[in-house]
């Protein structure tokens, strides 16, 4: 390779231009400069802005069939299971227990599906702190979702079960009554 005089240099941009004679004609330069750091800035962002929006920490999953009864005295919702009764179905947390027509049926006193599930969850939250070597109990808390216009035997039915599978800290949800003014949605604790 023969040595060169050093002699005026141009931009990256004009190095290889047709104009200052020092390209290779024809031949475009397959190496191209990218700058990642406002890419990673804006992923940054983005990322903070999903974060802000999606957990905003909403315990209860609103539904349109079902109408929450007012309280005027109440506490807030902790985070827990969530047993939704509304005027055909009995769900726990999005999952289908039963149909109320099928269950005004049956002359027991707990659903037993329900309570299944209630137990796998007690199970499933036990093995997890104790793998983790946690020492938080287990403290029974259960939030039930109910139409106000429900029939009580489910209700009562429902919380038979919960009590039966070891959830007896049960909170029923409410909206907060027009004298309070707070809005949003709260518990009246059993």
């Amino acid at each position: 390779m023969a040595i060169q005089a050093p002699g005026k240099r141009f931009g990256k941009r004009l190095e290889h231009s047709k104009v200052f004679g020092h390209g290779l004609h024809g031949k475009k330069n397959m190496n191209s400069d990218l700058n990642v750091t406002p890419l990673v800035d804006m992923f940054v962002i983005l990322v903070l802005f999903l974060v802000a929006n999606f957990s905003n920490g909403e315990v209860l999953m609103m539904t349109k069939d079902i109408n929450l009864p007012e309280a005027a005295n109440t506490d807030e919702l902790v985070l827990a299971p969530v047993v939704m009764v509304s005027k055909t179905e009995v769900l726990i947390s999005g999952a289908l227990v039963g149909r109320v027509d099928d269950l005004t049926r049956e002359e027991y006193l707990n659903i037993p599906a329900l309570e299944e599930k209630l137990r796998d969850m007690k199970k499933q939250f036990e093995d997890l702190h104790n793998a983790a070597q946690d020492t938080g109990a287990f403290k029974g808390d259960v939030n039930i979702q109910a139409d106000k216009s429900a029939q009580f035997r489910i209700i009562k039915r429902v919380m038979f079960s919960c009590a039966s599978a070891g959830y007896g800290n049960i909170s029923f949800a409410t909206m907060a009554s027009s004298v309070k003014k707070e809005g949003g949605e709260s518990a009246s604790r059993d």
